[in-house]
């Protein structure tokens, strides 16, 4: 992925049986508050855990300003967080708390923030997955300091009811690699992704078809030799970015539609894309869900502070009651009506029902961890030379 610097009106756009969790994502999620607190007066952190700061409806007088940038996918929820904390007057050291949400790419704020000096106007960055934090990390750039994730959602297959059930959902089950060769074999299936060098959807899923070629492939050159014809496949219906992938799909259920081939049949993308489009598809046809079942990944929204050391005591102090109201009840609640699971990835059987998920599809699988920063690098070359050939 290029270096590219945010264009001068970037100011990011606003936005209105399960198996046990993994005991690395409870870690985390106990170690949040403690990792921000490093960056705060003891004294207030205090206060706040034992309930001395007034957190009234009524939130006159002076306020905190904390600027926060989210993916597109989670920025809604998150912005509903902020309006709640607005509407009930919630303070932070006895300051009203004022939190703006803006929607970016994570792709475009990763790019803006490896290249310093970044000096980026916001205090916290909510991307999309862990990837893009380590992308800027291994390239030197601003100083990110990840402190918890804030949901996760597995990345899946999910396709049109006619294509579905040619597939024999929800009965059939498939590996990544038989999943990506059901649009190599007959008339094949029309099947979408966002550009990997821009989406963590279609960069993890990439990993995981490279993971399913090397175990099944007799040597390492032959798994590479068919990672490459994979992306070869995928180049062909890419498109730019998540945010135009679900636009490919039909846009209603009439034969033309159907049958138009500039329309996708199949997509690769995240559980909660799916489910949102299923809840605001308009006259689309839904989606049926594919989870792998050689494992998948997620993504996983890391709360990020961006330069933390430069941050105000006010800001540290924003950031850790801001990231409180999310991980609590209420901004989990907010999260899960959004279609995300929990940071923890237990699958929630209401949320995969909407979003199009059926047992016996093994969507309670943990997902695995990404791959290091460096294979994603090499596969990122291997997509690069597939589909300029």
């Amino acid at each position: 992925m290029g270096r590219h610097s945010l264009p001068d009106d970037s100011t990011p756009h606003g936005t209105g049986s399960p198996r046990a969790p993994r005991p690395r994502a409870r870690r985390r999620t106990a170690a949040i508050a403690t990792a921000i607190a490093v960056t705060a007066v003891a004294g207030s952190i205090v206060a706040l855990r034992g309930g001395l700061l007034p957190f009234g409806r009524s939130c006159g007088g002076d306020s905190v300003r904390l600027e926060v940038v989210a993916s597109p996918d989670v920025a809604p929820a998150l912005e509903e967080v902020a309006g709640q904390a607005r509407e009930d007057g919630i303070r932070s050291d006895g300051k009203c708390l004022d939190v703006t949400v803006n929607a970016q790419p994570a792709s475009e704020v990763a790019d803006a923030l490896a290249g310093r000096p970044a000096d980026p106007a916001f205090q916290v960055w909510v991307p999309d997955s862990r990837l893009w934090v380590d992308r800027v990390t291994d390239e030197r750039g601003s100083s990110l300091t990840a402190v918890g994730t804030l949901a996760s959602s597995p990345i899946v297959l999910g396709a049109v009811p006619s294509a579905a059930k040619s597939l024999g959902w929800p009965s059939r089950t498939y590996s990544w690699t038989g999943l990506t060769g059901a649009a190599a074999t007959g008339d094949g299936l029309r099947l979408g992704v966002a550009d990997p060098a821009h989406s963590a959807t279609g960069l993890l899923a990439l990993a995981r078809i490279g993971a399913a070629d090397r175990k099944e492939a007799g040597s390492r050159s032959a798994a590479a030799t068919r990672t490459a014809a994979a992306a070869k496949l995928l180049s062909e219906r890419v498109v730019d970015g998540d945010g135009q992938v679900l636009a490919t799909l039909p846009r209603d259920g009439s034969g033309a539609e159907a049958g138009n081939p500039r329309r996708n049949q199949a997509l690769l993308l995240s559980e909660q894309a799916a489910y949102a489009h299923n809840t605001h598809r308009g006259g689309g046809p839904a989606l049926d869900l594919f989870y792998p079942a050689d494992g998948t990944a997620q993504l996983d929204y890391p709360y990020t502070l961006v330069d933390d050391a430069s941050m105000t005591a006010d800001q540290s102090r924003a950031a850790n009651r801001f990231l409180t109201l999310v991980a609590d009840t209420a901004g989990q609640r907010i999260l899960r009506d959004h279609g995300f699971r929990s940071d923890t990835g237990r699958a929630d059987s209401r949320l995969t029902t909407v979003a199009g998920g059926r047992d016996p599809q093994p969507y309670t699988a943990v997902a695995d961890d990404p791959p290091p920063a460096g294979d994603l690098k090499a596969l990122l070359g291997i997509w690069t030379t597939a589909t300029t050939r």
